[in-house]
């Protein structure tokens, strides 16, 4: 009978230590299909987290070609500093093998400040876009009144410079019932070039009542075959369109916007050889008639 208790107590044992072995082995596996779960969880978590830092550098590369648009050199650099610390969070996601839950949770963290910062770049770059719309649109606007005004103030100039025109043509004087006359020592006309010692010029200053009455002078020049002009001295000088010119011979005119004769004599003291003479007449800065002879031996 001992004999048979005894073979029971080590049957029990026998069984009491199985049973430990396998319950420690159960744990055991427990425990490490537990972790693997663990890892497993981890490891989904830091792709997700690897795709979400992805999306975020996309958004920060995106302002990359609106740095233009935001001009703004702190907001420029707060980005740049914000996007180097999603790719230096990116690096360490993809370089890091064995990483923790603790330090997965500390990533999900920093994920969901950087996305708040995001969205307050987007709220503040949306605001200066707009704003720069406004000021863009302004200064469009401004620009648009500018041309406008410079394009008015061109047409008026051009209006009154016609106008001015208009009335410098209309109020331009005229020699009409231009005579030329050679004559003698005696004031006697004669055609021998040799006998001729006054020439002599006759006209009318047309009616005008759109010019300036009062006294002006009218100039004489008698130029001769060669182009070269009759004078008395090199002082006798006139201007004409901006240029000063020798004249043969000048008169005070006394001119009452009505018809008014006018006489112009030149001495002749030179030598006259045959040819064409032209004579040119002026008052007001303007040429107002011109009529030739020709003189014969």
């Amino acid at each position: 009978m001992k004999r048979k208790a005894n073979i029971w107590v080590f049957i029990s044992l026998g069984l009491c230590i199985i049973l430990a072995v396998s319950l420690f082995f159960i744990l055991a596996q427990r425990k490490e299909m537990n972790d693997i779960k663990t890892q497993i969880a981890i490891e989904e978590e830091k792709r997700n987290l690897e795709a979400e830092y992805a999306n975020l550098a996309f958004e920060y590369d995106r302002f990359e070609g609106s740095k233009m648009l935001i001009n703004n050199d702190s907001l420029i650099n707060q980005l740049e500093n914000e996007k180097l610390k999603v790719q230096r969070l990116q690096e360490e996601l993809k370089t890091t093998k064995n990483i923790d839950a603790k330090r997965i949770n500390e990533l999900k963290k920093e994920l969901a400040t950087l996305r708040s910062v995001m969205r307050a770049y987007v709220i503040q770059i949306d605001s200066l876009n707009a704003l720069n719309q406004k000021l863009t649109a302004e200064n469009r606007e401004v620009s648009n009144k500018y041309r406008e005004a410079t394009e008015t103030a061109t047409q008026l100039q051009k209006d009154k410079e016609e106008l001015t025109q208009k009335v410098s043509l209309a109020s331009k004087l005229d020699a009409i019932g231009i005579s030329i006359n050679t004559l003698n020592s005696k004031g006697k006309n004669t055609n021998r070039i040799s006998k001729i010692e006054y020439i002599e010029v006759n006209f009318s200053i047309a009616k005008n009542v759109t010019a300036q009455p009062g006294e002006r002078y009218v100039y004489l020049r008698i130029i001769k075959p060669d182009n070269d002009v009759l004078i008395k001295n090199r002082n006798d000088l006139f201007v004409y369109e901006d240029s000063e010119i020798n004249y043969s011979a000048k008169k005070l005119v006394e001119y009452d916007s009505e018809e008014t004769p006018v006489t112009l004599y030149w001495t002749v003291e030179e030598y006259l050889y045959p040819g064409v003479y032209r004579m040119e007449l002026f008052a007001d800065n303007e040429k107002i008639g011109e009529k030739s002879i020709t003189l014969q031996k």
